[in-house]
């Protein structure tokens, strides 16, 4: 065992009871840096001292993005998190700003190098190697996404092409004339490059591009497994969740392998997990079955460190045993956001939800937005849902979708029909929630 860099080396396979004296070493240092360095986490705790211990943790608020971006609008452009010299900043980067204000993130050079590590993790545990040659199709526009996920995959050994977000037609070129056999992006993003190949290179087949990995994060959808498997024949790749983060925290924590489809945890060594109730924040038991919104610490973090950081995801956490391919981090699914929960006459609603019975529906697309147009409460779910391309138009197509979802979810829907390619077709994250402005 061999610290690097404040990282455990190979920490994704160690028990918890081998990790156990790192993290708590880890966290009396941390705490010790926050304190000391930290007036927004000072004036949050009034001034008391955090507890040394792990198992206290709970102990501490909570603290979330609303108030960090409260912060950085205060103290330009890091915010009084900032807890180390503003001269130890080695990049900047943005969040995505797709729930809100983009906010700015400051990285030592030791807090890229584990968030590199961290990532890399994840991506060879989706299957990456130095035998492949991935193609990076995220915005390297400021975004965590771009270069730091470019980071994480060359982590792996894996030759990486650093394409970014547009000029479609050239990818595909690029993709056949290089030989490139991974690609890295949205599980949205497949159907952009299937557009663009029926447009502009007829006769040419998604499976003619030579893929065999795709490595997707950044949004949801992943978990259906109608479209993994749409994925696998219209491509002739393997589908993988290869990168779930949360960018203030880090790019990429948590991944699948080959044997399971859950997210698989990869950062106990740096990175201490909780679960709370979304409504009351009362801490809930992380353990099998559990599911709760997940709030994260830092353990090592030099510029801005969070402390009990609500990311507003809910997740279901499925397994705490150790996987088949010997990693051992809790596996879980993402459920969906608490800014992205839709309430209709007391149900509980997540896109992810929607996702999964629309994609039982042949006749549609898949893609759709969810249209709320008016304050809570619903009575019904106003569902805008895309006719897939040569579907004809039926009558009844709205109705017998909104059947499906009284029958799956027992939610009333309100469901208009668009033709095919109605939605834009986007390169980075699909928001599918859509709220009108207060």
């Amino acid at each position: 065992m061999t610290p690097v860099g404040g990282l455990v080396e190979r920490a994704e396979f160690m028990t918890p009871a081998a990790l156990r004296p790192r993290q708590a070493a880890a966290w009396r240092a941390q705490a010790r840096h926050v304190a000391e360095n930290s007036a927004f986490y000072r004036a949050l705790w009034g001034h008391a001292a955090p507890p040394p211990e792990l198992a206290r943790l709970a102990e501490l608020p909570l603290s979330d993005k609303a108030q960090l971006r409260l912060s950085q609008a205060a103290h330009p452009p890091f915010g009084d998190y900032l807890a180390a010299p503003r001269a130890m900043a080695s990049r900047l980067h943005r969040t995505s700003g797709t729930t809100g204000q983009a906010m700015n993130l400051a990285l030592s050079a030791r807090d890229c190098r584990i968030t590199e590590a961290v990532g890399g993790r994840g991506h060879a545990a989706a299957g990456l190697t130095a035998q492949h040659t991935v193609v990076h199709c995220l915005n390297y526009q400021m975004w965590m996404g771009g270069v730091t996920d470019h980071m994480t995959l060359e982590a792996t050994g894996a030759l990486v092409v650093p394409f970014g977000v547009g000029g479609t037609e050239l990818l595909i070129r690029t993709i056949r004339e290089v030989g490139i056999n991974a690609i890295s992006c949205t599980p949205s993003y497949p159907a952009v490059l299937e557009r663009t190949l029926a447009e502009k290179f007829p006769g040419l087949a998604p499976r003619d591009l030579g893929l065999k990995l795709g490595l997707f994060g950044g949004e949801a959808g992943l978990d259906d497994a109608a479209l993994r498997a749409r994925i696998r024949e219209t491509w002739g790749m393997e589908p993988r969740n290869a990168n779930y983060g949360v960018s203030d925290v880090f790019s990429n924590f948590a991944a699948q392998c080959e044997h399971d489809t859950r997210l698989h945890f990869m950062a106990a060594d740096v990175l201490w997990p909780e679960l709370v109730d979304p409504d009351t924040t009362r801490p809930l038991p992380l353990e099998k079955g559990a599911k709760g919104e997940l709030v994260l610490t830092h353990l090592v973090r030099d510029c801005q460190p969070l402390v009990r950081f609500r990311t507003g995801d809910i997740v279901a956490v499925d397994e705490t045993e150790p996987c088949r391919c010997g990693r051992t981090g809790f596996r879980f699914r993402v459920v969906g956001r608490s800014d992205d929960m839709v309430v209709v006459r007391g149900l509980n609603l997540f896109p992810t939800m929607v996702s999964a019975v629309l994609s039982e529906i042949g006749e549609l697309s898949g893609d759709y937005r969810i249209v709320l147009d008016a304050p809570p409460p619903h009575d019904r779910l106003p569902l805008h849902v895309e006719r897939a391309k040569g579907s004809p138009d039926s009558p009844g197509l709205a109705a017998r979708v909104a059947a499906a979802m009284k029958e799956k979810l027992g939610a009333s829907a309100e469901v208009t029909v668009l033709p095919p390619g109605s939605f834009p077709v986007t390169e980075g994250k699909t928001k599918r929630v859509i709220r009108s402005e207060p």
